[in-house]
């Protein structure tokens, strides 16, 4: 297209395009706009490099004239003016997100990237957006897609606009590295599985916070252990010995930030009960876990179950902050599951979601376009007999009246 307009010299003529959607994603009411940083970035940064020129000339017809690429090499974005409602608002079908004013070959060069930045960006931002009004203010949302993302650049885009759509933190550490995203996460269940006794435990003492004498956290915790089983009715001999080390030594890695996946066997005759008597074990050398994660099976069920199991030891032993140790739920959440975990009156103060969010599983496109509405200062309109494709012509000025 940028050669036929060059061919018949349209070089100089000045376009206006804007770039919009059609329809509310997730049959919803709503979108948040998203991707605008980097649009701007990438205007900034627009060029054709030499390497990007020797390829186009191996790549086109031959029929393609030698000055265009000269042409190709000379352009810039500097004559482009570009309109953008601000990023992370609210937006509307058949709204202009982004209005760019311009030479008409360099605005045409530029539209499928302005799309791509755009269209998933924003997409994110809204599934995102959903969720937390799903969830609620109190509850965190972190997002945990990556390995499900489309690639490592929709993962990475994924974390960003989960960020800016309202989540607490990723587990891409990546993603906190470039865009200062707060990076939270546990271990997974290989770190349980890994640990088959308590004899693999190679490393058993753990320093006092406050007086640094030694101590040893496994002799500690198989007191509690026992302990616990009798004022909570668990058999203890069902309890795994693998998980309670695995629980120990990832303890004496982080102390101080002692969350466990409590899962792998089973929540309520192993997991609840090994991750307690760790967690009063850290007590007595003067740390404080931070709580478990679930990661399968009834959500809300045992969320309840874990809340009273931690009432019930805090009013025991008399440690009122054991009550409210964090329980965080992952498992393949959606937006439905969140709802109806609402409705079963859940315990969870965290959700950790992956593949429904990244992937917007319930609609994988937002469906923006890029259309021309102007050309030289003469508005113009695309028809079609199918009505929603029928374009809004001319340049236009976007308001957002409020009313009482």
């Amino acid at each position: 297209m940028a050669y036929a307009y060059w061919k018949s010299g349209k070089h100089d003529d000045t376009a206006v395009f804007d770039l919009f959607f059609r329809k509310n994603p997730f049959h919803g009411e709503f979108t948040i706009f998203a991707g605008l940083e980097e649009c701007l970035k990438f205007l900034e940064s627009f060029r054709y490099s030499e390497s990007d020129i020797q390829y186009l000339k191996e790549t086109m017809p031959e029929s393609v004239e030698p000055e265009f690429f000269d042409y190709l090499s000379s352009i810039t974005t500097k004559d482009v003016k570009v309109y953008a409602i601000d990023e992370g608002k609210v937006v509307f079908p058949r709204v202009p997100l982004l209005v760019l004013d311009g030479p008409l070959i360099v605005i045409q060069l530029l539209e499928t990237t302005m799309l791509t930045l755009v269209n998933y960006a924003s997409l994110v931002a809204t599934n995102a957006a959903r969720y937390r009004m799903a969830a609620g203010r109190k509850i965190k949302l972190l997002e945990f897609g990556l390995r499900r993302a489309q690639g490592p650049d929709g993962g990475l885009t994924a974390s960003k606009y989960a960020y800016v759509g309202g989540f607490d933190g990723t587990s891409n550490v990546l993603a906190g590295k470039l865009y200062g995203i707060p990076v939270k996460g546990t271990h997974a269940h290989s770190y349980v599985s890994s640990y088959s006794s308590l004899d693999e435990l190679h490393t058993q003492t753990l320093n006092h916070k406050e007086t640094g004498a030694v101590m040893n956290l496994k002799d500690v915790s198989l007191a509690w252990r026992s302990l616990l089983a009798d004022k909570l009715n668990i058999l203890q001999s069902e309890s795994s010995d693998g998980e309670l080390a695995a629980f120990i030594s990832f303890a004496i890695a982080f102390p101080s930030g002692f969350i466990a996946l409590i899962d792998t066997y089973d929540v309520l005759k192993s997991g609840i009960l090994n991750f307690s008597a760790v967690a009063l074990g850290l007590n007595d050398l003067g740390y404080r876990a931070l709580g478990v994660r679930i990661d399968s099976g009834d959500l809300a069920y045992l969320s309840c179950v874990a809340r009273s199991t931690f009432a019930t030891i805090a009013k025991t032993f008399e440690l009122d902050w054991f009550e409210h140790l964090s329980i965080v739920a992952s498992n393949d959440i959606n937006e439905e599951t969140i709802i109806s975990l609402n409705e079963q009156g859940h315990k969870i103060d965290c959700f950790g979601i992956g593949t429904h969010l990244v992937t917007c599983q319930r609609q994988p496109a937002l469906g923006c376009v890029f259309k021309l509405v102007e050309i030289n200062g003469e508005a113009k309109i695309k028809l079609s007999q199918d009505v929603e494709k029928v374009t809004c012509p001319g340049k236009k000025a976007v308001y957002r009246l409020y009313g009482a």
